[in-house]
């Protein structure tokens, strides 16, 4: 299998949420069925039923972040330097308003666009790999081409 690349936060925020679904969330769980059990008939236990789907998603979500932490790269954007890459802090601004974003590129289980972590794969990252500071940047969206400009790149 492909590792899997994550930031030295990234991925130590999923093995605290790893640890949370383990230690807290499976527990809590577990004996909410338990006294879900204790109220009779299951067939009509709504309780009951509610408990088994939210195991079933914990569980999932607990292999899943297993799966990816046996497979993480952990590549320190502070080593790093020159254009962009995984793990930059871009600056740009869009060619038509003049509204400035900034994006820090990680990877797929860490990325979270609310909190301008943007996801390796996107368009956006896709179209900046490589580029450097003062380099425009066409990128293809749902709402059609758009162009940036990039200001700053940042590793830390």
């Amino acid at each position: 299998m492909d590792k899997i690349p994550m930031t030295p936060t990234g991925f130590k925020n999923l093995e605290v949420e790893l640890k949370q679904l383990k230690s807290v969330e499976r527990p809590a769980i577990i004996e909410a069925i338990a006294t879900a059990r204790e109220l009779g008939d299951l067939k009509e236990n709504a309780e009951y039923h509610s408990a088994r789907e939210k195991q079933s998603f914990i569980e999932g979500r607990i292999k899943e972040l297993e799966g990816a932490l046996s497979l993480a790269e952990v590549i320190n954007p502070a080593n790093l330097s020159g254009t962009i890459k995984f793990g930059a802090t871009v600056t740009l601004v869009d060619e038509d308003t003049d509204e400035e974003k900034t994006w820090k590129i990680v990877g797929e289980m860490e990325a979270n666009v609310e909190k301008g972590l943007l996801n390796m794969k996107s368009p956006i990252a896709r179209a900046l790999i490589g580029k450097d500071e003062g380099d425009s940047v066409e990128v293809r969206t749902p709402g059609g081409v758009r162009s940036y400009e990039v200001l700053t790149i940042a590793y830390s």
